[in-house]
């Protein structure tokens, strides 16, 4: 199973949640990549049988603009069908950028693999756990 943990930080908090998903894939016996938003892209989608997504809450509760969501808008046409998952960091607000974003995902015909993850700020023991179960939900 090849799986790409595909993600943008810019304080560090999403990188922490993707290297515990990647762990979690590990684990479960996936082979399993790191890819920062800005060096992936849509032709490499049909590379990986599974996808996570990680991407911190910006602005008004969206994702990050620059970068990241770019380069999400460009790999839509090609998630009907494909198993995902979904993580990210917040500072503020309750979620919205995530339940946005899962609908929205939904709506394309991608398959979560499980729900999404959340954390406030940094990542605590129990959002670490919670990204490790995520990045083996992608490995079954």
């Amino acid at each position: 199973m090849k799986t790409a943990i595909v993600y943008w930080s810019g304080t560090g908090n999403t990188e922490a949640m993707a290297q515990a998903v990647q762990n979690g894939a590990l684990a479960a016996g996936a082979e399993a990549k790191l890819i920062k938003s800005d060096a992936f892209d849509a032709a490499m989608v049909d590379a990986f049988d599974t996808i996570a997504f990680g991407c911190p809450s910006m602005g008004a509760e969206q994702l990050e603009e620059d970068e990241f969501e770019p380069m999400f808008e460009a790999c839509k046409s090609k998630l009907s069908g494909k198993r995902i998952a979904l993580f990210g960091s917040y500072g503020w607000g309750d979620g919205e950028w995530m339940r946005t974003w899962k609908d929205q995902c939904v709506e394309l015909g991608a398959v979560l693999t499980t729900e999404p993850v959340i954390c406030n700020e940094a990542p605590d023991d129990e959002a670490t756990a919670a990204c490790e179960a995520l990045g083996k939900s992608l490995a079954e």
